[in-house]
């Protein structure tokens, strides 16, 4: 039974984060994965997510590919994430490539190409524009 392990914000949920989720379940038998905090997303990206903490939590969980949600406080307990979850891979999207490499020493570090044309803040972005054009 290998256990396959991811970090993220998962705001506005889209095609990419369901589709980086499902090729990470087909690495192992579980899928677990690591939520941001509402707290620790505002230390990361200086900003609020769109969906608080608990919400991003039940859209997540709710998914088939999906075994098992938790709620990540700090980017300095990765380690400890991944020792207590007794992860055999962690999967991160290609815009992380390297950023995770220290890991490998308990751990497999797999980078996946992220979806083409596509992300969180270029919907947001999209989102913004129609606003205003409807004002």
């Amino acid at each position: 039974m290998k256990k396959v392990i991811t970090f993220g914000t998962f705001d506005v949920f889209h095609i990419g984060h369901l589709f980086l989720l499902k090729r990470a379940k087909q690495l192992g038998s579980q899928l677990i994965v690591g939520i941001s905090s509402d707290t620790l997303n505002l230390k990361k990206k200086n900003k609020h997510p769109i969906y608080c903490q608990d919400e991003r939590l039940a859209i997540i969980r709710s998914l088939k590919c999906v075994d098992e949600v938790f709620i990540e406080e700090s980017l300095e307990m990765k380690r400890n994430y991944l020792i207590n979850n007794k992860a055999d891979i962690l999967v991160m999207g290609d815009d992380w490539t390297g950023k995770f490499d220290e890991f490998n020493d308990i751990c497999r570090v797999i980078y996946l190409e992220r979806t083409p044309s596509i992300s969180t803040t270029s919907i947001i972005e999209v989102i913004k524009m129609k606003k205003i054009s409807f004002l």
